[in-house]
């Protein structure tokens, strides 16, 4: 099949005066790259993609301490140890484990203003509890290379 559409392609690109021909391959390369963009990356870095599973995995096992510790010096300022492990525990008191998580939406940004400054990745899911449902907002920032959550913001009405 490769075969007859490269005859094919081959036979159409010969018929074609010249600008028409360059203008073709052109826009066949132009298409093949971004094909391929696409394919390369699932539009989160690499480390933000393992520092976010990793924020994931800790907060569904309950550890909270390690997600403190793990996390940036934009979450830490926020927070001190124990308020950021009884607002998680109530968290996961008042919603129950995560049963299901959908990814809603996920944006790489480069500012230099809040609410992070930086390199920045949000992750927003729609989530699934055992008591409810919930929109789960994850932000992930890097600082010299490493990604650690800086911000994690959870809606939902069983909250209330």
């Amino acid at each position: 099949m490769n075969g007859l559409v490269q005859r094919a392609v081959n036979r159409l690109i010969l018929k074609m005066r010249q600008p028409s021909r360059t203008f073709f391959v052109c826009t066949l390369l132009i298409c093949v790259v971004a094909c391929n963009a696409s394919v390369r990356r699932s539009g989160l870095p690499a480390g933000a993609q393992t520092a976010l599973q990793e924020a994931i995995d800790d907060i569904d096992a309950g550890r909270y301490d390690k997600i403190y510790e793990e996390a940036s010096d934009e979450w830490r300022s926020q927070a001190s140890p124990e308020n950021s492990r009884a607002t998680l525990q109530m968290m996961g008191t008042k919603l129950g484990k995560a049963r299901t998580r959908t990814q809603q939406t996920a944006r790489e940004e480069q500012t230099s203003t809040a609410p992070v400054a930086g390199h920045s990745v949000t992750v927003i899911y729609q989530t699934t509890f055992d008591r409810g449902e919930a929109i789960e907002t994850f932000t992930l920032v890097e600082h010299g290379g490493k990604w650690a959550l800086a911000k994690y913001y959870v809606s939902s009405s069983g909250l209330r």
